[in-house]
């Protein structure tokens, strides 16, 4: 966790500047600009501009444009034309009047030599903020070189409009041919001759920034002296007052050293062709068309990570976001240690990996979540309605009412063990009864073993249940003589990747590719798109094994925009539905209309949770064993329960009449039925209140006799504390069982009176 923590603050490009804003000598913040100027903010966008280059007349009107060599547009079609935009943003503004700064007059003195078009920036800067500027030109006029390359009328007003609010002292012909005569009077002195100025011997010959600090106290060069273009002599003067500021409050002799370049890296496919829009006038935009030029510009960000995981695009979040939040969630300021600002977020990630395959510095928060996942946990942090409902249904999975570990049926030396998983058999147990058949008929020396891998322990950070998990699922394996693992879900596989890695494993589609054997299922050219799961990211051969599978079948392949590497989460993974049922509702509607075709998905859990959105969809062993060609409906939690018995005990009695019979020691047993409506049975299932639970609940009641008649009804109230919840039922006994009317939980317990 703390090497990611590490590279997410330190490697993250999100703040990375744009490729046109690194190339302007300025750093003008192009985004805003643009996204002013598309929004038709033409005032805040000029304020912007102005407040940036220091006289925006001029820079628009000389602006050499050298974001357009780094534009990723002209790789499209053309990049944007800033410069247009520049002057669209002057001549469209309603008040182009610089700001008036009510600042009290400060008492140092600056003698700026050369006014140019750098001394007159350097000047500017520092009397905006209320210091005695002095400039000194040499000849009879400002503005230096601009008489060269501009109109006197625009640059001579764009120098009076900015200087319009600001009092400075102006010594024409007056020429400077010792800098000691102004050093006794000044605090410091800005040097900006111009290219064959003077530079009264204090010119470097590799200067180690620019504006320069010479080795005199003070004393700074910068513009065309040292070499500087036109702009960038106008950005020197800019960054020079800021040396001098520097020099004043800090005594140091600093010169300015630019930011190093841009490492943006954009996504692929970010960039649609727009064609660039051409003034009418054939020289200057009209608002209108400024506008759509700026609507021309991509907002360049490194953002993959954004616009591919479904949990930073849903609460737009950047890593370098998420990091300040579960810092001060894991090691909060408050007083009681208590932080839960991410708690939520923390729980929202399902660590799939995406983030970290499509980011161009390999930042992985899944990652990283899954460390503060296990450091919340280990502080006792992490809320535990997130998680709860799941572990109990790990356990349930890894008890005897469900688990089952058994050697090969006919004796044979154990060669593979065939492990489903805790929710293929749920889904249909089917998945599993026949592709053990199929399995047992290429080998019989395949063993069997019903159990659950231990996702859910990892996904609630829970390392010591894990653990326990673990060490059960390696007792069993070398039990059966240490086999290869055949897994049927591939989050399975990358657990045991990850975490069992003494396993040699194979994923059961591979197993079914390479088997030579057709598909049951026929096609007959149907066009189909094979949903790959985001835990199968690293298993292309997997992933082309269930495309051969479907092909086998006789469909055509539809693809969808995310598959691959690039395959995204259902929404099923790190059990995010509870922590966030919003966006898990939000995610699976998207992965549900990636695609028009019907899905064929090779992970029950996809199937299960995209089918129960109404998406079109059939597992791989669908299509393999000929079975569910039409959609059924799906199980309630109950039920997913009862088929994994069901399965443990039809496993047993056709394969291991001699093993152990039926165990259910962990649970309370009964005989006794439960009767509900329909709306209630639903409305217990979405809040995943399970009927044996308020069977209990009811049983207890009965047995205790802690419950409360209701006089007017008949009907009994009572509750039962059950792992952290406590489950309320309203019941009245009847001659087959108990009829439940009503049933809620919640996390208050319930403290009795001695």
């Amino acid at each position: 966790m703390d090497e990611m923590r590490r590279r997410i603050i330190e490697n993250c490009l999100e703040k990375e500047a744009a490729f046109c804003t690194s190339a302007c000598p300025f750093g003008l913040d192009v985004r805003e600009f643009v996204a002013r100027m598309k929004r038709g903010s033409f005032n805040t966008a000029f304020r912007l501009y102005s407040n940036t280059v220091g006289f925006p007349a001029i820079v628009a009107a000389l602006c050499d444009e050298p974001c357009k060599a780094v534009c990723p547009r002209d790789e499209v079609d053309a990049p944007i034309s800033l410069r247009l935009l520049e002057d669209a943003a002057v001549a469209h503004a309603a008040n182009r009047a610089p700001n008036s700064y009510n600042l009290p007059a400060k008492r140092e003195r600056i003698a700026v030599v050369g006014a140019g078009i750098s001394g007159l920036a350097c000047a500017l800067r520092l009397s905006n903020k209320k210091y005695r500027v002095d400039l000194f030109e040499r000849s009879g006029r400002m503005g230096g070189g601009l008489w060269d390359e501009l109109d006197p009328e625009v640059f001579l007003k764009d120098i009076e409009l900015q200087f319009s609010n600001e009092r400075y002292g102006l010594f024409l012909d007056r020429k400077i041919t010792d800098i000691e005569e102004l050093r006794p009077g000044y605090d410091a002195v800005y040097i900006a001759t111009g290219p064959d100025g003077e530079s009264f011997g204090l010119r470097p010959e590799c200067p180690d920034g620019v504006p320069f600090a010479s080795t005199l106290p003070g004393v700074f060069l910068g513009g065309g002296l040292l070499g500087a273009g036109r702009m960038e002599a106008l950005n020197q003067g800019l960054k020079a007052s800021l040396c001098i500021e520097d020099f004043f409050k800090t005594g140091a002799m600093r010169s300015h050293v630019p930011p190093p370049p841009t490492r943006m890296k954009l996504a692929p496919g970010t960039i649609s062709r727009v064609p660039p829009i051409t003034p009418s006038s054939g020289t200057s935009y009209t608002k209108e068309e400024a506008a759509s030029e700026a609507a021309r510009c991509i907002q360049c960000r490194c953002d993959a990570c954004v616009r591919n995981c479904g949990m930073m695009n849903y609460f737009k979040k950047f890593p370098k976001r998420i990091e300040e939040e579960v810092r001060i969630t894991i090691t909060p300021g408050t007083l009681d240690g208590d932080g839960t600002v991410a708690t939520r977020l923390i729980s929202t990630c399902n660590q799939c990996g995406l983030c970290g395959e499509v980011c161009p510095e390999g930042i992985d928060v899944g990652e990283f979540l899954r460390g503060a996942h296990q450091a919340m946990h280990e502080k006792g942090a992490m809320p535990w309605a997130f998680h709860e409902f799941w572990l109990r249904d790990m356990d349930f999975s890894n008890s005897r009412r469900a688990s089952l570990y058994a050697p090969p049926p006919s004796g044979a030396p154990c060669a593979a063990l065939f492990f489903p998983g805790c929710q293929l058999g749920a889904s249909d147990p089917r998945y599993v009864t026949m592709t053990y058949d199929f399995l047992l008929e290429r080998s019989s020396g395949t063993a069997l073993g019903l159990g659950c891998c231990g996702a859910p322990a990892i996904w609630a950070g829970d390392m010591k249940l894990f653990a326990s998990v673990r060490e059960r699922i390696l007792a069993e394996w070398r039990e059966l003589g240490e086999p290869q693992m055949i897994l049927a879900c591939p989050t399975c596989m990358t657990m045991f990747e990850r975490y069992i890695p003494e396993v040699e494993c194979r994923l059961l589609v591979d197993v079914l590719a390479e088997s030579g054997v057709s598909p049951a299922d026929r096609g007959n050219g149907a066009a189909v798109s094979v949903f790959d799961p985001c835990a199968s990211r690293n298993m292309p051969d997997s992933q082309r094994a269930a495309r051969d599978l479907v092909r086998a079948a006789g469909y055509e392949l539809a693809p969808l925009p995310y598959e691959g590497k690039y395959a995204q989460c259902c929404s099923f993974g790190g059990h995010i539905d509870i922590a966030a049922p919003n966006y898990s509702a939000w995610l699976v509607d998207r992965r549900r209309n990636d695609g028009e075709s019907p899905y064929v998905v090779y992970c029950s859990n996809c199937r299960d949770v995209l089918s129960h959105e109404g998406k079109r969809v059939r597992h791989v062993l669908d299509l393999f064993f000929g079975i569910n060609d039409s959609p059924a409906p799906q199980p309630t939690f109950d039920e997913r329960r009862r088929r994994r018995e069901r399965l443990r005990s039809e496993m047993l009695s056709e394969y291991w009449p001699g093993l152990e019979p039926y165990g259910g020691e962990e649970t309370v047993r009964s005989w006794s039925k439960l009767i509900m409506s329909p709306e209630l049975r639903e409305k217990m299932n979405r809040g995943r209140f399970l009927e044996e639970d308020a069977l209990t609940a009811v049983e207890r009641c009965e047995a205790s006799g802690r419950r409360v008649k209701d006089p007017e009804t008949g009907r009994f109230h009572g509750y039962e504390e059950i792992g952290y919840t406590t489950y309320w039922v309203e019941y009245e006994p009847s001659p087959e069982g108990f009829i439940l009317h009503n049933a809620y939980s919640h996390r208050m317990k319930i403290e009795l009176e001695d």
